[in-house]
This record gives structure tokens, sequence and C-alpha cells, in this order.
């Protein structure tokens, strides 16, 4: 097979008139630029090349030979140059997937860290549940997703980027501020919820397989704490969607003796498959606030 660098050497000897100069040219010692040539010439069957004291010329074949190569050089130049604007372009975006607690609460502060490094880079989130955010990752429609589902993930790695806890939640005149419940009190009240598929949802299911049928089911996290402030019913929420809620006594936090409501959010993409580029900084970025505390 020619050596592209081969074909290069011959067009430069043509253009420089010197095979010394055409070494220079390419950062090689004359001897290597001279074996190599001598290579081609083997591998084409053509003498291709006239060396004398005032340099190198072109023989009649050799001629022939680097217009062609000059033709396929030309070619691999353009190829070269495509696939780097096509590299920068991916480079330049990045497709994100996250379900509504990390979207709300966490995500915003990775990306901007992300952006304040990389600003030319564009970030694209959907907000979704957690089982659509796997979807998502498996179809290859996002580079990186963030779960808070507490099950198992076929088809993905995993990386753990937060705990979580999950709070049992009443507006401030609700009973269970006077005396706090059991869980079985707790499974036996109809409580507002998120959709199935939800990572709040699957943590409250698990946590209380026997629970009775719930008051209202919600589509987000703001619905359901909204519900909540209204009186419909107790909820379980994450903490950090209600933390200005309880800080403003809107909602009062109702420990529930013998419920752990901790949970682990993770990023997930593709199983089998290295993380790079954008996606990889992002899951950098996420774990190294995570350990901060950020």
């Amino acid at each position: 097979m020619t050596d592209l660098e081969s074909l290069r050497l011959l067009v430069l000897v043509g253009e420089l008139g010197s095979l010394g100069r055409a070494a220079r040219e390419l950062g090689i010692a004359q001897p290597s630029a001279s074996k190599r040539l001598a290579t081609l010439e083997r591998g084409l069957g053509l003498a291709l090349v006239d060396r004398g004291r005032r340099g190198s010329a072109l023989t009649p074949a050799g001629v022939v030979v680097t217009e062609r190569a000059r033709v396929v050089l030309d070619e691999l130049d353009r190829l070269t140059e495509s696939a780097r604007a096509l590299r920068s372009a991916q480079q330049a975006e990045l497709r994100v997937a996250a379900s509504m607690t990390v979207a709300e609460h966490l995500a915003p502060g990775w990306i901007g860290e992300l952006r304040r490094t990389r600003p030319e880079l564009h970030v694209g989130l959907r907000v979704t549940n957690s089982e659509t955010v796997g979807r998502l990752v498996r179809e290859g429609a996002v580079d990186l997703g963030f779960v808070e589902t507490p099950g198992p993930l076929d088809g993905l790695s995993t990386r753990k980027v937060a705990v979580d806890r999950l709070a049992v939640v009443v507006p401030p005149g609700h009973r269970w501020v006077r005396r706090r419940p059991t869980t079985r009190d707790l499974a036996a009240t109809p409580l507002v919820v998120r959709e199935r598929g939800s990572g709040t949802r699957d943590t409250l299911d698990r946590a209380l397989p026997d629970a009775c049928p719930p008051a209202l089911e919600l589509g987000s996290t703001t619905a359901v704490r909204g519900a909540v402030v209204a009186g419909v019913a107790p909820a379980v929420l994450s903490v950090l969607a209600v933390a200005l809620d309880l800080a403003d006594g809107r909602l009062v936090e109702v420990p529930v003796e013998g419920l752990d409501l901790r949970r682990v959010l993770r990023a997930v993409w593709p199983g089998g498959r290295k993380l790079v580029g954008p996606a990889a900084e992002l899951l950098a970025v996420a774990v190294r606030r995570s350990s901060m505390g950020t």
C-alpha cells in the first residue's frame, strides 16, 4: 500500500526541486526521506526522481504520479477538515436529560460551571421523569442523563452524583404536625403523588409497598407541592424541592419513625461505552460539586 506521507514527500520534491528541502519541510532527516522515496519507487515499480548535484527533478513518470498524488492529498485534506468541523460541532453541543428534582435544583449549577470554562458549548436540557430519561439515553437521543430512580437500570452505565432525601410534608395546620404519624398511618392515608415512572414515586412505592391508592396523581413536583400547600393531602417530596416552603412556613416536614427515604441520584449513559467530551466534563463537574456539598 502506498504511504500517503511518501506521496507528500514526492509532491514537495517536485515543487521545491530538492529532496533535502522537501525533507526539512516535512520535519524529517534527509536519509529518512531518501529511504522513504526509494520505498515508494519500489512499491510502484517506477523511477520517480532524478537525483543530481544541482537537486532533484521528477521523471516523466514522477510528474504523472505527482499529479495523481495531488488529487489524493487534496481529497484527504478536505476529509480531514470536514472531520474536524464535524468534531467541533459535536463538541459544541451537549444533549442532557434529567429527572425533575435534578433538573430544577442541581443541573443548572453544574451546567453553569461547565459553560464558564466552555462558553462556546451549547447545552440542551430535557426535563422529564427518570423512566423517560433512561429511555432517551438508550435510544441515543441524549448524551447523558440524570435519574433519581432507586431501581436497576438495564443497559446503562451509572455513577453516583448526589444523595437526596425525601420528606413527608403537610401544611402547617395538619393534624400530623401535632401528632407524628407512623408508617402505618402514612400507608393508610391517600397522598398527593407523582406519576409512575418518576424516581420520587418509585422511591415511595418501595418504601410503602402496601400504601392505599393516592388522593391525586400529578406530573410535576411543582404541581404536587402546590396541592399540598392548598391542603389537598400530604405528600412525600425531595427536601431540595420544598426547602423554601419549609423555611417560609408554607409546609412542615413531619418525621416518621423507621421510614428511610434517602436515595442516590445517578448519572447514566449507554452501557459499555466510555463517556468522552463535554458529557464526561459535565459528569466530572457534578461529581466534584457533590463531593464539596454544593
